[in-house]
């Protein structure tokens, strides 16, 4: 993201962030912290490091102190919580270290995720519990814990969800995910609706096929031949719709799941 011109007001300064997900820098959750930072917000971002180490695309190779390094470049406060979302306590944890440590958080981005392959032969019990209490049971929880602590009378009340593209094209071969992210999404109205007489604006964003190092290269040719500008997503492409998102210039749209996508599914 290009810097502010000098003398040009931050629209986010004096704001608190909580961002869940930050854990790599190829990853969304970079981005959007990074995003949010240079609009002036302070920052709680939460990672599991665990689940990046098992996963296909591991870890991210500089670590965990490194990215908080590079947020805290930007002139910020950045604290940072480890929690495993699959731990039903994990989200009311993460709150009340976020708002122990930055006094408030008129932001929250639910963006960590568990996302595993499996088709409908392969799927398991287990599987499908893990997708459900990680993606769905923690946001609803963290949506909560963060709301029973928000103060109304700060400006900038906003919630926003990850969703992804499972409305607008099939994917079976991670049905999981597809349940969860589902949920996510038909959530979206219902919490804004809730939230909506507290001034808070509730969003959901689907970013489209991301290029976070996770496919392999015959999904990756898969899906580029789907996409209409020629190329995958990048990282910053949803940052910038989220940071907008958080900014006083959203401030009247609420409910609205948002397609990030570049025209394609």
């Amino acid at each position: 993201m290009e810097p502010l011109a000098i003398g040009q007001p931050a629209p986010l300064a004096g704001r608190v962030a909580l961002v869940t997900g930050v854990s790599r820098r190829a990853g969304i959750g970079f981005a959007i912290a990074t995003r949010l930072a240079q609009l002036g917000a302070d920052l709680c971002v939460q990672s599991w490091v665990p689940y990046d180490a098992a996963s296909p695309w591991g870890a991210d190779p500089d670590g965990i102190e490194s990215i908080l390094a590079d947020l805290r470049a930007h002139g910020r406060r950045v604290v940072h919580v480890s929690a495993d979302f699959a731990d039903p306590a994990a989200p009311e944890r993460v709150a009340a270290a976020a708002f122990a440590a930055l006094g408030s958080v008129d932001i929250l981005v639910v963006n960590h995720a568990v996302s595993q392959m499996g088709t409908l032969e392969e799927l398991t019990a287990e599987q499908i519990d893990l997708h459900l209490h990680v993606n769905v049971r923690a946001a609803l929880l963290l949506v909560q814990a963060w709301a029973a602590r928000h103060d109304d009378a700060r400006p900038g009340g906003r919630v926003i969800l990850m969703t992804s593209g499972q409305h607008r094209n099939p994917m079976p071969g991670e049905l999981a995910y597809v349940a969860s992210k589902g949920a996510l999404h038909q959530l979206t109205r219902s919490l804004a609706a809730h939230l909506a007489p507290r001034g808070i604006t509730v969003n959901a964003v689907n970013p489209g096929a991301t290029d976070t190092g996770y496919a392999d290269p015959a999904l990756y040719a898969a899906v580029l031949a789907q996409e209409p500008m020629g190329r995958w997503g990048q990282p910053d492409d949803a940052a910038r719709l989220i940071a907008w998102l958080a900014t006083d210039d959203a401030r009247w749209i609420t409910g609205e799941v948002i397609n990030s996508t570049g025209g394609g599914p």
